[in-house]
């Protein structure tokens, strides 16, 4: 009896490591039942390949490498580029200038400033101009009647210019004293202070570029006086600068500073200062290219202010953004921190 008992038992058993030696070693099931082929995993400790998941974006592009560029160029439409002034120039050889920096004020010329009297004794009439009026040569200033004919006869401007000073009113005598003073401005003179180290190396015709004190409006103009005489409480001597002003810019009275030209030098390849942009710890300018500007990093020279001598990282003829670079620049790095989010 016990034997019949104990037979069922085994055979289910038996039934039961049959349905189990069935299933492939490769496959298993989670909890939920869910089966997992072990084959399309990787193997522990294989490696990936480092092609495998990188999107095709994510690969750098090895011209821009080799080219030194820092990263993709800058496209901006027509529009944009004239909203943004930029100012593109070929890199080409150029000079760079030796100067020697000096500081001065903005007087008159006094060659063409003219006192105007009476021509005959009188009293004054009518005046018809005040400080600070634009006259042209001829143009009547006053009248004056004279104490001896007693006729009435006009007082005119001996030149074009501006009232800078009036000495007389209606009904005063006109004698031999100034009535009145008239400027032509439309040059005017910079003095320079010259101290006397520097007197050999500055002569009569050298250029000078002049700026005024605060950064603002550049000019050209020429050396024409230097004073053999010193002056006792600045001892420094005087270099007179002879300044277009026919725009009116230049007002007697402002400080400015000149940078005169003593020597100049050739260089293989400038460009201008206003090119030069730190970018990524490296000095660099921006080039107009037909995928649109990169930055492009250079080894520069000498320098003038002005312009800035390429040593290496540019050709001649590379279309070189001046005034400008730094919306560029801008430009560029709000591409970065786009892209880093």
């Amino acid at each position: 009896m016990r034997q019949l008992i104990l037979f069922p038992a085994l055979l289910a058993g038996l039934l039961s490591l049959a349905a189990c030696s069935s299933s492939t070693p490769e496959e298993h099931k989670d909890e939920q039942g869910h089966a997992h082929d072990d084959s399309k995993g990787h193997a522990q400790g294989e490696k990936h390949d480092e092609k495998e998941g990188h999107a095709e974006g994510d690969q750098h592009e090895a011209g821009a490498a080799e080219s030194g560029e820092h990263s993709e160029a800058i496209k901006l439409t027509p529009e944009a580029k004239q909203a943004a002034k930029l100012q593109i120039a070929p890199a080409a050889p150029g000079v760079i200038r030796e100067t020697l920096q000096l500081y001065g004020v903005v007087k008159p010329n006094a060659e063409r400033i003219r006192s105007v009297t009476a021509r005959f004794p009188g009293v004054v009439r009518s005046v018809s101009t005040k400080i600070g009026d634009t006259v042209r040569q001829g143009q009547t200033l006053a009248t004056v009647e004279s104490n001896e004919s007693l006729q009435v006869y006009p007082i005119p401007s001996p030149l074009g210019g501006v009232v800078t000073e009036r000495n007389t009113n209606p009904g005063e005598q006109a004698e031999g004293a100034s009535l009145f003073t008239v400027a032509d401005l439309g040059t005017v003179w910079v003095e320079l202070a010259l101290f006397p180290r520097d007197r050999t190396r500055v002569q009569v015709g050298q250029s000078v570029r002049v700026q005024t004190a605060d950064g603002g409006p550049v000019r050209d103009g020429k050396i024409v006086f230097v004073s053999p005489l010193g002056a006792s409480n600045t001892q420094s001597l005087t270099a007179r600068v002879l300044l277009d002003n026919a725009d009116g810019s230049w007002s007697p009275g402002l400080y400015v500073r000149g940078e005169v030209t003593i020597g100049e030098s050739n260089a293989a390849l400038v460009v201008p200062a206003t090119a030069l942009q730190e970018i990524e710890g490296s000095t660099s300018v921006f080039v107009e290219t037909p995928e649109g500007f990169v930055a492009r990093p250079i080894k520069v020279g000498r320098s003038d202010g002005l312009f800035v001598e390429v040593l290496a990282g540019l050709l001649t003829g590379d279309a070189v953004v001046g005034e400008g670079s730094f919306v560029l620049k801008a430009e560029q790095g709000k591409g970065e921190a786009e892209h880093g989010h």
